[in-house]
């Protein structure tokens, strides 16, 4: 005979189901009227909306690159690195201050400073020292902050890397100072210089610094996707995502393979922080956080553990997040809310994201 209470259960869950459905059809019903009303309305072109769809992939490809870090630890460690988004902060200063540098340098034979002599070496210097200064500092974030606690409940390391968050955000206050500073780009990555594309009888303007983010974006997710599945290394990795103790016996440095997993996580928010400012051209101490906690939505959106995931729900949530405002006629300064409501409904209707959870061990 069949068990009332598991037939009561299993009636309960696919009522949720079903009223998971309903609400999310009616959601969508909303959302393509919406839609549908502003396009008939004529208030934007068909100029306006692909400006829109440019700018959501760029900032998008930047969310996907920051996503990457927190798929990458949470993959390992079942946590949260909330500081992420400072150790790209401190990446996008490192590109900044190469920069300054560089412009100060002058090259006597064009009248030129080094900066704008040599463009290509300047741009691969300033990439370079990002990656390894945020790389550096999330091998020491780690080390710091996260290794005392790996036997800990999970709840006390998630505090440790917000309050690693706030210090580090107070720590490059009182290293930069409080003001805004503006990236001084090579003259070939001028902001305002790009391709003239004619849409509708007007021009769109696809800049060579969003160009330059969003490909070199791909670049560097293909690259670690390729490092994660198809390299001894990344064996390495996913045994340890799969069981520490039983790597461990099989001769793997458990220890180094985190560490090495913060190395490249910071690797990559250095990486997209001196995207951001190039990109961007404003940054100061708080430049990351919010870039951060977007992020984390689109490792949500895409799914948690997912590489592949990440890449979608950093490109998806950058689109939606440009185009939605617009699309449903709302003030422009509430994209931000747009983007925490998708994690919020994310959370609610499809917590395993997009693609799907990529997990290994059991969750607590």
């Amino acid at each position: 005979m069949s068990d009332p209470k598991k037939k009561k259960t299993s009636s309960r869950i696919n009522a949720f189901k079903v009223t998971q459905v309903i609400i999310s059809i009616l959601f969508l019903t909303f959302l393509a009227w919406r839609l549908y009303t502003v396009i008939s309305s004529g208030v934007y072109g068909p100029d306006t909306w692909v400006r829109f769809a440019i700018s959501g992939l760029i900032i998008g490809s930047v969310y996907a690159v920051i996503a990457i870090g927190y798929t990458l630890v949470y993959g390992i460690l079942f946590m949260i690195n909330f500081a992420h988004g400072e150790i790209m902060m401190l990446g996008a200063f490192s590109g900044y201050f190469v920069f300054e540098a560089l412009k100060s340098i002058p090259v006597s034979s064009t009248g030129m400073s080094f900066l704008d002599s040599y463009q290509i070496i300047s741009v691969i210097l300033a990439f370079i020292t990002g990656m390894f200064i945020s790389a550096v500092s999330g091998y020491f974030l780690e080390r710091i902050a996260y290794r005392p606690l790996r036997g800990a409940p999970r709840l006390i390391p998630l505090i440790s890397a917000i309050g690693a968050s706030i210090f580090l955000q107070n720590a490059a206050q009182v290293m930069f100072g409080p003001k805004r500073r503006t990236y001084y780009n090579p003259m070939s990555l001028a902001r305002s210089q790009g391709w003239r594309i004619p849409i509708g009888g007007e021009e769109v303007i696809l800049t060579y610094t969003g160009v330059l983010t969003f490909v070199l974006s791909i670049l560097l997710l293909i690259g670690l996707y390729t490092l994660v599945m198809r390299t001894r290394y990344g064996r390495s990795m996913r045994a340890v995502a799969e069981d520490k103790q039983t790597a461990a016996l099989m001769g793997i440095n458990v220890d180094q393979i985190i560490s090495n997993t913060f190395l490249i996580s910071g690797a990559l928010g250095g990486a997209a922080g001196v995207m951001w400012g190039i990109h961007n051209g404003i940054i100061y101490h708080y430049v990351g956080f919010i870039p951060g906690l977007k992020a984390f939505t689109a490792a949500v959106l895409g799914g948690i553990g997912n590489i592949p995931g990440a890449m979608v729900g950093g490109l998806l949530l950058g689109v939606v997040e440009s185009v939605g405002p617009a699309a449903l006629g709302l003030d422009f300064q509430l994209k931000d809310v747009i983007a925490f409501s998708i994690l919020v409904l994310i959370l609610i209707f499809r917590p395993s994201g997009i693609v799907g959870e990529v997990l290994s061990e059991e969750k607590v």
